[in-house]
């Protein structure tokens, strides 16, 4: 379809397309709608509405000054990332430097592989006396206290339902309790 375009150099309205395209491309005429919209899509044909006509066109310098621009475009991409290559050929150049295998270095890193080691064993054996960490246990006391009160909190409204259906149901303590699987030695926590 754009080959009909660039052959022509003329601009065109969709009925014309759809009577060209079959007999000189041998586009199907039920799609040439369609393709001549991708072709637009894409920006590489042109339209535009003249009073109540769409008219299509395109030109084959525009297909040429666009395709320029995008080798421009990807030329400048391209010196970009061989400046960051460099860049980082560069650093990486300087972090090796020092980075030599010798002795001394060997011994340090050895060192070190044996600090390291021991501060896993330090930390394994903090772990194990964790349940003694002062912090620990006063935020052990800390949730105590809190499930402490949500105990007695839920006695005292299953205290108050019961008094509630004793008063309103005329339903003996102990017929509730057996009911509803309550303990007869139920009370709150001191």
């Amino acid at each position: 379809m754009l080959e009909l375009f660039n052959e022509k150099k003329d601009f065109f309205n969709l009925k014309e397309l759809e009577k060209m395209a079959p007999k000189e491309k041998g586009i199907v005429a039920q799609s040439v709608k369609d393709v001549v919209q991708s072709l637009v899509d894409d920006g590489l044909v042109d339209t535009d509405k003249i009073g109540t006509s769409v008219y299509f066109w395109a030109f084959p310098s525009k297909a040429i000054n666009s395709k320029k621009s995008s080798v421009k475009e990807l030329e400048a991409k391209l010196e970009v990332t061989k400046t960051k290559q460099d860049s980082v050929k560069q650093s990486l150049l300087k972090a090796n430097c020092g980075r030599e295998d010798t002795e001394e270095r060997r011994s340090v890193l050895a060192q070190l592989e044996a600090v390291k080691k021991n501060e896993e064993t330090l930390k394994a054996e903090l772990k194990r006396y964790r349940d003694q960490d002062p912090s620990v246990i006063e935020s052990l006391k800390k949730d105590v206290a809190v499930s402490r009160d949500a105990v007695n909190r839920w006695t005292d409204n299953i205290f108050a339902i019961k008094s509630f259906c004793k008063n309103k149901f005329f339903v003996e303590e102990s017929v509730l309790n057996k009911q509803f699987g309550i303990d007869e030695e139920m009370d709150y926590i001191e």
